[in-house]
């Protein structure tokens, strides 16, 4: 279970008790929107819980294009979603400089965890620093999966490689896998074939082919995994729907919409924990 004193970050989950927004109940005929979002608020199972309480208490509507973050964000650039919803902060703050987005909102956190065989052949099981397993899988050419998809997951990996020393473009081999998908994939891909694969994790609690697979190394801190959400711009996006959109986002990060966020859980495992307060997230 995430230890969320590893990222001081506990203090956040006060977003739930500030005041309570006004949501306005527009009688136009379409009230939906798209969401550009992380394969991980779709794979994780949030949506499918989220959504129909975002529906019953703004009456939107939402229609999910789950991508990954680089994806979701071209999405937006070209202006074929009204809000995007992501987890990789650099990426997510290039899109505002562009001024392809309004304004970002830090919505959630929980953190990533290096998934591998429970025969561990690398031998990391238990391992606190990530560098130090990443350079471990590397030294022993285990096999790794990469989702090189331009995720935030795939971001957070490379970042990840860089803080250890290694040049994965330079360094990596035959078994280093790069298979441009998302992370269900890859992590179907890695218990086919018995390797190692940088998850988030609210995928993998709701992940059910865990037969082959374990978590291996978890809690360093630079495994930090912080979601934003933004509404495209709509002075270069005449079509993005503005009101909807940012009533959306006004309920994701609203006393009600965060404890929602908090409630959900598998087996009693909580996937996600609220900070829209936290203004440096």
């Amino acid at each position: 279970m995430l230890n969320r004193r590893t990222f001081f970050a506990a203090a956040a989950i006060g977003a739930c008790i500030a005041s309570a927004p006004t949501f306005a109940q527009d009688n136009s005929k379409d009230k939906s929107i798209v969401v550009a979002s992380t394969t991980s608020t779709q794979d994780s199972g949030l949506f499918e819980y989220l959504l129909p309480l975002a529906k019953a208490k703004t009456g939107i509507t939402v229609k999910v294009i789950s991508q990954g973050t680089g994806q979701a964000l071209d999405t937006g650039r070209r202006g074929d979603a009204d809000v995007v919803f992501v987890h990789a902060k650099s990426a997510e703050e290039k899109f505002l400089a562009e001024g392809q987005g309004v304004k970002r909102f830090p919505v959630m956190y929980n953190d990533f965890v290096l998934i591998g065989p429970k025969s561990d052949p690398a031998g990391i099981k238990g391992m606190k620093d990530v560098g130090k397993a990443l350079t471990i899988i590397k030294d022993k050419k285990a096999d790794f999966i990469s989702r090189g998809d331009k995720s935030g997951t795939h971001v957070a990996e490379l970042a990840l490689w860089k803080a250890s020393g290694i040049d994965i473009e330079k360094d990596k081999g035959p078994w280093y896998k790069s298979i441009g998908q998302g992370m269900g994939a890859a992590l179907n891909t890695a218990g086919a074939s018995n390797a190692y694969v940088l998850s988030d994790r609210g995928t993998w609690i709701h992940y059910k082919n865990k037969d082959q697979l374990a978590i291996l190394v978890e809690g360093d801190k630079r495994m930090f995994n912080q979601y934003g959400i933004m509404l495209v711009n709509p002075a270069k996006h005449p079509n993005v729907k503005k009101d909807l959109g940012q009533t959306f986002i006004d309920y994701l990060i609203s006393p009600e919409g965060q404890k929602a966020i908090a409630n959900y859980k598998i087996n009693g495992e909580q996937l996600f924990y609220p900070n829209a307060n936290d203004a440096g997230a």
